[in-house]
């Protein structure tokens, strides 16, 4: 394999290399990004601040008539403790979480905060 350095007419430094060699650097790269990925993923489940929905939980989720109402019953939280946390009235959260209404995304953030989870911002058609 011929590797040649050399410089710009500016003066970088630069590396001429076949292309494949290139390509396999690259990925390279992009494994050691994902492997740096999957280790700070696994602290997280370790420390207890991500989690893992298994296949029941998956189906029940896709069940749900919303996001809101799955993760409200995963958590095993009443309405009405979940609209105190989160500042809202109860009405209001039995509402969105039949898919009777929908939120603005403070609403969602808040909701989603109370249940301890990152998002509850529904997806747009």
């Amino acid at each position: 394999m011929t590797i040649v350095r050399t410089r710009t007419p500016s003066g970088e430094a630069i590396v001429i290399l076949p292309e494949a060699e290139f390509e396999r650097l690259r990925d390279l790269a992009k494994e050691a990004v994902d492997a740096r990925t999957l280790a700070a993923s696994l602290a997280r489940l370790q420390a207890g601040d991500e989690e893992l929905l298994g296949e029941n939980d998956l189906d029940a989720l896709r069940a749900a008539p919303t996001p809101l109402a799955f993760w409200r019953s995963k958590r095993a939280v009443s309405t009405s403790d979940l609209a105190r946390q989160a500042g809202v009235p109860e009405e209001l959260v039995n509402a969105v979480e039949r898919g009777e209404s929908i939120g603005d995304v403070r609403l969602y953030r808040r909701l989603a905060r109370a249940l301890g989870i990152e998002d509850l911002v529904p997806d747009t058609p």
